[in-house]
């Protein structure tokens, strides 16, 4: 049995919220319980106690309501709390803050050197006059509020001023294009939208007026766009736009006071979250406001061991699931650190310079960032004092043992590494980090709390430790979706996650148990290679390729070719770096050595870009689709649609 690379007795592992909530736990219900381990069990074996207890444990502010915890059995019938009502603004600025405005809530930081501190009291100002403003402009419960913002504190304050009055939120990133924009926000007709007059990246000062210009017109039901000053001319682009008016124009006229909060059903609909797919328009996937806020709050409480007065941290954008999953650290009470520009501008160390300087806690990212340093050669354990930083967390993809190396080796020893995995679906895990278990390489720690995670076979019986397949949860959990915006008989989203096995819950996600009790990803599923009709994983092969420095980026597809399937790698070089004979040689014996035989690609091709989602993911159907000719739908999904003209016709 592989050594851990972690262990709980590297931190003060009887503080941790999760041996808490045992503790809490033992005294209210007269169990015996001092683990995470010990804790899944239970919960999988009293699926009401546990959503009971954590609602009491976390203080949710609230009416429970009489009556039983769940009703319904199916994954689509069931409702969690069906007599409650809450509201999630005032959970996120009530519940975990401290009494005292003038401690921090929220601190950005910007590529251009924008910097800004929001106090609790100044977060609860904005809000209230948001609120008011909102309001008066006829925003109420059922209404949909949209916004193109970046990662800065006025889009969390328009979130909360949204959702207090039990209106749904929806965002997307600045820089998403037209089409993308609109293909998500003309299905909703949202009343309000917020936008910026303009963002930084990379170095580059980029101006929205023009796209504005075209955006807002095709948005007939938005009453009023309301512009952020970014760039200085806020004022320039809201007057120039039907409706227009600046942030702190449509604040001027109320005086924050106390805010007010509409109280609503826990099925009433909080967010509405779209699918970054890049085949057909994008789902518009409906949250409700309990299955949120109940997810969040175990999630961050229970395992991300999130206390008040903490300072965590997610390179995220508004385009991204994890922007939701960050700023619900609110209701933990901790400080939401918010970054906005690129995470390598001007140099590599800009996060961990950031890191330093605030004494973050945790800090959320990407795999492909943690790669991405790994390449580059940065180390900062060696140039950063992180002593305040006991928790990392990675998503997007799956985190390789690479990945998992590195950041022991060259950003902290200490700290509890959490690779997690979940996703818009479900605005939140399916499998995720545990404090009180170890760390061992490539693998995610175990499932999330109150979920029946398991991996199925095709035949739908449960798969053995270290035998591949479906990632499923078998019974219902508080955050299964409401359904997609439009689907008016449901027929799309019961394809969509309950097709391949009746009322389970199929996440689309290749996956293997481990003999720990873990969780290996191996990519998603439907992007899964069948050379000679058997299933790999691509992360495998990934894995393989990551260990030659001469590759900065790979992407592996399943090439169609006389009715069977080819492996086929495609790499990006570093600079300088040739694909040569030799190297070929190299790249196909370690895959074959490390992974099968069945692995090693029928050939491998250097290109110039790899597509990614927004979120960094690789889109291996997009390229799939690009080399077999098809067209491929919703490329706005993508943060380099270009790459894809660097795959025509190269088979």
């Amino acid at each position: 049995m592989p050594e851990p690379l972690w262990t709980p007795d590297r931190k003060r592992i009887s503080a941790t919220e999760m041996v808490r909530f045992c503790t809490y736990l033992n005294e209210r219900d007269g169990v015996s319980l001092t683990n995470g381990a010990e804790l899944r069990d239970w919960a999988e074996q009293d699926h009401a106690a546990f959503w009971d207890a954590l609602w009491d444990f976390c203080g949710v502010i609230g009416e429970k309501g009489d009556g039983p915890v769940i009703t319904g059995d199916t994954m689509t019938e069931a409702r969690f709390f069906p007599n409650a009502r809450l509201n999630f603004a005032e959970n996120m600025l009530e519940l975990g803050g401290p009494p005292d405005d003038a401690a921090p809530a929220i601190v950005f930081r910007g590529e251009d050197k924008a910097s800004t501190r929001w106090s609790w009291g100044e977060l609860r100002a904005q809000v209230s006059r948001l609120q008011q403003a909102l309001r008066e402009l006829g925003v109420a419960e059922g209404d949909r509020v949209a916004a193109i913002l970046p990662n800065r504190p006025e889009a969390i304050a328009a979130m909360l001023a949204t959702a207090s009055l039990g209106a749904t939120w929806c965002s997307v990133s600045p820089d998403f294009g037209v089409r993308a924009i609109l293909d998500r926000f003309e299905q909703l007709s949202p009343k309000v939208l917020f936008a910026v007059d303009g963002y930084h990246y990379a170095g580059k000062r980029i101006d929205l007026a023009e796209k504005l210009g075209r955006i807002v017109p095709r948005l007939d039901t938005a009453e009023r766009v309301i512009v952020v000053d970014y760039l200085g001319h806020a004022q320039q682009v809201a007057e120039n736009l039907s409706g227009g008016v600046t942030y702190h124009g449509v604040q001027a006229h109320h005086t924050a006071r106390r805010v007010s909060y509409t109280r609503v059903p826990v099925d009433h609909p909080l967010y509405i979250l779209f699918s970054s797919g890049t085949t057909g328009a994008p789902k518009c996937i409906v949250h409700r406001t309990g299955g949120v806020l109940l997810q969040h709050l175990k999630e961050h409480t229970l395992h991300a061991d999130i206390k008040p007065g903490d300072r965590v941290f997610y390179f995220t954008t508004l385009g991204w699931m994890m922007w939701n999953w960050l700023v619900s650290g609110l209701m933990r009470g901790a400080t939401v650190m918010l970054f906005d520009g690129s995470p390598f501008h001007p140099r590599p160390e800009v996060l961990w310079d950031y890191a330093e300087q605030e004494g973050f806690t945790h800090f959320g990212t990407s795999a492909k960032y943690i790669d991405s340093l790994r390449k580059v050669g940065c180390a900062p354990k060696k140039t950063h004092e992180l002593g305040a930083l006991r928790s990392l967390l990675s998503t997007g993809s799956p985190l390789l043992t690479s990945g998992f190396e590195y950041v022991y080796a060259q950003v902290k020893d200490d700290l509890h590494l959490a690779s997690i995995s979940g996703g818009t679906d479900i605005v939140s895990c399916f499998v995720i980090g545990d404090p009180t278990a170890p760390v061992y390489s490539g693998e995610i720690q175990g499932a999330a709390l109150g979920l029946s995670v398991d991996v199925w076979a095709e035949d739908g019986t449960p798969a053995p430790p270290g035998i591949k397949g479906e990632l499923v949860c078998t019974r219902p959990f508080p955050s299964v979706p409401l359904g997609f915006w439009g689907d008016e008989d449901g027929a799309r989203f019961r394809n969509a996650y309950f097709d391949k096995f009746p009322g389970v819950w199929c996440q689309g996600d290749f996956a293997e148990r481990t003999e720990h009790g873990g969780f290996i990803i191996h990519g998603r599923s439907d992007a899964t290679l069948n050379p000679g009709g058997v299933r790999i994983g691509t992360a495998e092969i990934y894995a393989e390729v990551e260990k030659f420095p001469e590759v900065l980026d790979s992407v592996v597809i399943g090439h169609d070719v006389d009715g069977d399937q080819r492996v086929v790698l495609f790499v990006v070089m570093a600079e300088g770096q040739p694909l040569t004979d030799e190297l070929i040689k190299r790249i196909k014996t370690e895959i074959r050595t490390g992974s099968s035989p069945r692995h090693v690609p029928a050939e491998i091709r250097a290109v110039a870009d790899i597509p990614r989602t927004k979120s960094g993911k690789i889109s291996e159907l997009a390229v799939r689709d690009v080399v077999h000719g098809r067209e491929v739908r919703n490329t706005g999904a993508l943060a380099n649609p270009e790459s894809l003209d660097g795959f025509r016709g190269i088979l």
